[in-house]
């Protein structure tokens, strides 16, 4: 399966502008039928605590944009979008769509309270996965990553390729991507990491968009600026790790 991991400078609350980039890049890519592609957190607006702004509402105009280029491309996306919740809150979601639509709706288990996202955007409770080109996928937001118990579920769900979208400050890339790489060797699954770049009206975003192997080896790295990595990920490989070292097996609970 190949991923193409899209580092986006993101153009504040504009999600035409977004949109529409997301497709450029990806033509200068060079797009093929079948590709995973995974957008940052909140990838078309920015890391905005306006939920009135960054909510899809009832449209969902973002994401019926990114189902249609699923189907006219035949890939899938996981890309960050905002849906409603009780309260005026929103949910700082991981959606994964394919050609024939929505195949899941992921809504961030840890808001960033330091942020204080967790204000303007409710927790979710629930780790889920999707199967595509017959792999199990396992998406988290941000500063899920910081959390192993959490992120610990995803295997238990059979995931092999575990994809961790963000709007993760520069001041602290470092800590993202060796998180990244613990999280892969902890878990043996490939991690795409896929982080903005650029600026908005709070942080500068320095990227380090990663694929990460098993082993915790950086297959890909997308540098501060913006553009598409991609790697093809050897699913056999990594199943003949997962079988010559069983760590996953001990697991406790």
């Amino acid at each position: 399966m190949r991923v193409l991991a899209v580092q986006l400078n993101i153009q504040w609350e504009n999600k035409v502008a977004n949109c529409e980039r997301v497709k450029e890049l990806l033509l200068e890519a060079g797009v093929q039928t079948g590709d995973l592609v995974v957008l940052p957190e909140m990838f078309a607006t920015g890391f905005s605590m306006n939920v009135a702004v960054t909510s899809e509402g009832k449209e969902r105009a973002t994401e019926k944009y990114l189902a249609k280029l699923a189907q006219e491309m035949q890939i899938a996306f996981v890309a960050g979008v905002v849906s409603d919740a009780p309260d005026g809150k929103g949910f700082n979601e991981a959606v994964a769509i394919g050609p024939e639509g929505v195949m899941a709706r992921y809504q961030k288990i840890q808001p960033f309270m330091l942020g204080k996202e967790g204000q303007y955007y409710q927790a979710g409770d629930e780790v889920i996965s999707f199967v595509w080109q017959g792999v199990t996928v396992v998406p988290f937001v941000c500063y899920d990553l910081r959390f192993p118990e959490v992120m610990r579920m995803a295997v238990k769900l059979g995931a092999e390729v575990i994809c961790v979208i963000s709007s993760w400050p520069a001041t602290r890339t470092h800590h993202m991507v060796r998180l990244l790489q613990a999280r892969a060797i902890e878990n043996q699954a490939f991690v795409i990491g896929v982080n903005r770049c650029g600026d908005d009206p709070c942080f500068h975003y320095a990227g380090r968009t990663v694929i990460v192997d098993q082993d915790g080896e950086i297959v890909a790295d997308a540098g501060d600026s913006e553009g598409v990595v991609q790697a093809e990920l050897n699913l056999e490989a990594l199943r003949s790790y997962r079988a010559k070292l069983p760590f996953l097996k001990d697991m406790k609970n």
